[in-house]
């Protein structure tokens, strides 16, 4: 008999309704025996979705995490609550597979971390999928034998279709920004191509409301582009948008010394590699809910992994810090967005930023809804750069 791990799914909205099918019917070895939602809309979605599978259904997480015989939950809730959901769920002795962003605070993501290292037997992810997408898995071993030489530049975007019903503006008022909720993957797998000791020199970043004039009072945008310069000689390009009329599209490019590595998330779900000489074209393999399979994998098989898969296989690796990293990156971009040029100062190419204009007030002006135990490593950080007078 095939041993199946019992999962709860946490949250039924856009990304948990979806986890919640995949268990049912596309991870063999999982078996879905709760589900958790506070909304009547998702409630009745689950009565018929879910409930006809023996599926058995919460409106309270701490009740659904205490059920007997439950042995992980994926969560898929808010943002804000993430955090706050997992720590529950490692008292409970579950193991855990949290939707990025564990939080959009960097203080916060360390307590999730802080609390996984005290239960090591627990198995404790951050899905990031693409990690585990059969192409970009393909171009990461390329890269790492070396066929495109030293990889130098990324560029890399996530784009979505064009929702005209005014959804992500609503959602923007938690999300963290267009960076932390789309740009997030592309910087994790500039982290996970360029190397985990990659250190970041400057960054910038620009956004545009096209299609969504209403994120203005959110100070978030539709399209937004993040520039990051490494010190060791590296460039990653990040682009993010919600307006492709066209449907999704996600592209990654790795530009190295003696060719190119082209991952391209289309319809046609190929990947294209450029040499110095010569050029191939592969077809992507359909994968289905990767980071779940793994999670279950992982559990069943015992694996002997440090609370999740290392930097090369492909869940992100909280005990070496890549969520906060990210969360470091994707925080200094919507910093700059603005672009990040202090109030009682003009722009100027190549110039110094005042300290005396680095305040509370003014990082507050430039960030979106910052939680409060970050300003004051925001403000340590923009003090310790050079270009700071």
């Amino acid at each position: 008999m095939v041993q199946k791990l019992k999962i709860a799914a946490a949250g039924l909205g856009r990304m948990g309704a979806r986890h919640a099918i995949n268990f049912l019917h596309r991870t063999p070895r999982a078996e879905l025996v709760a589900a958790f939602t506070p909304d009547p809309k998702e409630l009745a979605w689950a009565r018929t979705n879910l409930e006809p599978h023996g599926v058995t259904l919460y409106t309270d997480y701490d009740e659904m995490i205490k059920q007997e015989g439950l042995q992980a939950v994926v969560i898929g809730t808010a943002t804000s609550v993430h955090a706050e959901e997992a720590i529950k769920a490692m008292h409970q002795g579950l193991h855990v597979l949290c939707e990025k962003p564990l939080s959009t605070s960097i203080p916060v993501c360390k307590q999730v971390l802080d609390e996984a290292l005290k239960h090591p037997h627990l198995k404790v992810m951050c899905g990031f999928s693409r990690r585990f997408d059969e192409s970009y898995r393909d171009a990461w071993e390329k890269m790492d034998r070396g066929l495109i030489g030293r990889p130098t530049i990324i560029r890399s975007q996530t784009c979505d279709k064009h929702d005209p019903s005014g959804f992500f503006v609503e959602y923007a008022a938690w999300s963290g920004g267009v960076f932390v909720d789309m740009s997030v993957h592309d910087i994790d797998l500039a982290l996970w191509f360029f190397g985990d000791d990659i250190q970041v020199k400057s960054v910038s970043a620009y956004g545009v409301r096209a299609v969504q004039p209403e994120l203005a009072k959110y100070n978030d945008y539709d399209n937004a582009m993040g520039i990051v310069e490494f010190w060791n000689g590296r460039v990653a390009n990040f682009y993010c948008s919600r307006m492709m009329a066209h449907g999704q599209e996600d592209v990654t490019e790795i530009i190295g010394t003696e060719g190119k590595l082209t991952v391209n998330g289309l319809a046609k779900n190929h990947g294209e590699i450029h040499f110095q000489h010569s050029f191939l074209h592969h077809r992507q393999l359909h994968t289905q809910a990767p980071d779940i399979r793994r999670l279950v994998d992982i559990v069943i098989e015992k694996e002997d992994v440090n609370i999740a898969a290392d930097a090369t296989d492909s869940l992100v690796t909280l005990s070496k810090g890549d969520m906060r990293r990210a969360l470091n990156v994707l925080q200094a971009c919507h910093a700059s967005s603005t672009p990040l040029h202090l109030p009682g100062q003009a722009p100027a190419e190549g110039s110094k930023i005042d300290r005396d204009l680095i305040t509370n007030e003014t990082i507050f002006d430039c960030i979106a809804a910052p939680h409060p135990a970050d300003i004051a490593t925001i403000r340590d950080t923009l003090l310790s750069n050079p270009d700071v007078t």
